[in-house]
């Protein structure tokens, strides 16, 4: 299983040019060796004097389920509810004590646009705690919780609930401009004869809906039209993609077995069975992976339904305090949410590379190396994506000419890889992905022993966001 991937590492100097015609730029991949910038000798607390310490008391989620099955005829605010009772649950957090609630979501359902607010209502939290919601792709959730962080370390509250939610069962579908045109006029109309004549200039064609997209606006290119492209730009092959997801799908099924996955908390669906796990882990073969057609870039595209994230349901919440507060309640913490950083870059031609953007930068605020970090939790759009930022990462000539560093950070050695399966076959709620990759990565560390996590996440835009979690001493 791992030889085409070992392949992948071993190749990292292969130079990319893009196989397709497109006006994007061809980049470039070369496998010299890293000097790192920052030695860490030994693995010391990450620790400010004068600085609050954040940490997470615990984390949970509900299952992530493909879309349309048994979350199907629920709202958003009905799955984020169901999350912010299983962590009032898990942790027995006195509602009252809770200071503030963040939420993020990306495709708002417009009855409940503040999502936060109504499930915080719907849990039975106090109606004098502050809610408000966040948007910002599919880091969403991972802004609720650097939001979180901020109003903590700022000394403004000590309790933040962050989460996030998604349902892709049922995305809101508009009328066309004409028709809502058409609509708001004939509302305002105070007479038959001015009703008549808006009446009249009605057309059939103005009952075309608009269906929503997961496109970039500025591009007008879906995300999987990129990642094929991105796939082209860095030589990454089907092959290659196929072997990758298998892995996730593979990886996933074993926690899944051995009861890693302990964020995963159990839903009544009003009407319906109790949902205990998720539904969308589902190890297949390559040999039947590889009869799979291009979903995107047709016919000689390598994305393929197989090695893409689906679309997802599902939310997240988080307990995060300062250390002080914390302790003073009688709880132990589960880790320490360290430096953060977000990026920005090219929605055109580097729309997924936000990792390799951020990996570097995160790494140097906190003072470590990449030989540092003990679990790497990383957002998987795409397998092309995952795989073309582990060449982008290990390149030398990537780093000097795009990015304006000296030398490139280094590939993420598989064994410490989303070893507990990824967005490929975990699902992919856009709002709630963003805790799910801190929790996993929080409770990897407790169940290997290791000091260091890093997250890191794309989000349309060509934005992206990487994080430090230190292990909270046992």
């Amino acid at each position: 299983m791992t030889s085409i991937l070992t392949r992948t590492f071993r190749n990292l100097s292969i130079t990319s040019t893009w196989t397709i015609k497109s006006s994007v730029r061809p980049l470039s991949c070369s496998s010299q060796l890293l000097t790192p910038a920052v030695q860490t000798k030994t693995k010391k607390t990450l620790s400010k004097p004068n600085v609050k310490n954040i940490v997470v008391v615990d984390g949970v989620r509900t299952p992530f389920l493909m879309s349309g099955t048994s979350y199907k005829d629920l709202m958003p605010h009905d799955l984020a509810r169901a999350a912010l009772k299983g962590l009032i649950h898990r942790t027995n957090i006195p509602k009252d004590v809770v200071d503030y609630i963040v939420y993020g979501t990306v495709i708002q359902e417009v009855k409940t646009s503040n999502v936060a607010r109504e499930a915080a209502l719907g849990a039975g939290f106090s109606d004098k705690i502050p809610s408000h919601t966040v948007t910002m792709a599919c880091i969403s959730s991972n802004q609720a919780m650097t939001t979180g962080f901020g109003l903590i370390a700022s000394g403004q509250y000590d309790v933040i609930v962050a989460g996030g939610v998604e349902l892709m069962s049922d995305v809101p579908i508009r009328h066309s401009r004409k028709m809502r045109k058409l609509m708001l006029e004939l509302n305002k109309a105070k007479t038959l004869g001015q009703r008549l004549s808006l009446a009249s200039k009605f057309r059939l064609n103005f009952l075309t809906p608009e269906l929503p997209a997961v496109a970039e606006f500025s591009t007008s290119e879906t995300m999987g039209h990129s990642a094929d492209r991105l796939a082209a730009a860095f030589s990454v092959s089907r092959a290659e993609q196929d072997e990758y997801a298998l892995r996730s799908h593979q990886l996933a099924k074993e926690a899944q077995e051995q009861g890693f996955l302990t964020d995963i908390i159990a839903f009544k669906v009003p009407g319906k069975d109790t949902v205990t796990k998720d539904n969308g882990i589902r190890p297949s073969s390559l040999e039947q992976m590889s009869k799979l057609k291009p979903a995107f870039v047709k016919p000689y595209g390598t994305v393929t339904a197989a090695n893409s994230s689906f679309l997802t349901d599902g939310a997240s919440a988080m307990l995060i305090m300062s250390e002080e507060k914390a302790l003073a309640l009688g709880y132990k913490p589960k880790a320490y949410l360290r430096d953060f950083v977000y990026v920005s870059q090219d929605p055109k031609d580097q729309l997924l590379l936000g990792p390799t953007y951020a990996t570097p930068k995160v790494l140097e605020k906190a003072g470590l190396t990449l030989q540092d970090i003990d679990v790497f939790e990383f957002h998987e759009a795409f397998s092309g994506q995952i795989l073309a930022n582990f060449k982008a990462m290990d390149s030398d000539w990537f780093a000097k000419n795009y990015m304006g560093r000296k030398s490139k950070v280094g590939t993420p050695p598989l064994e410490k890889f989303n070893t507990w399966g990824g967005s490929l076959s975990l699902g992919h709620p856009f709002g709630a992905t963003g805790c799910r990759l801190v929790m996993a990565a929080a409770n990897r560390l407790r169940k290997g022993g290791g000091q260091y996590a890093l997250i890191a996440a794309c989000a349309a835009g060509g934005q992206g966001h990487a994080m430090i979690v230190e292990a909270y001493p046992k």
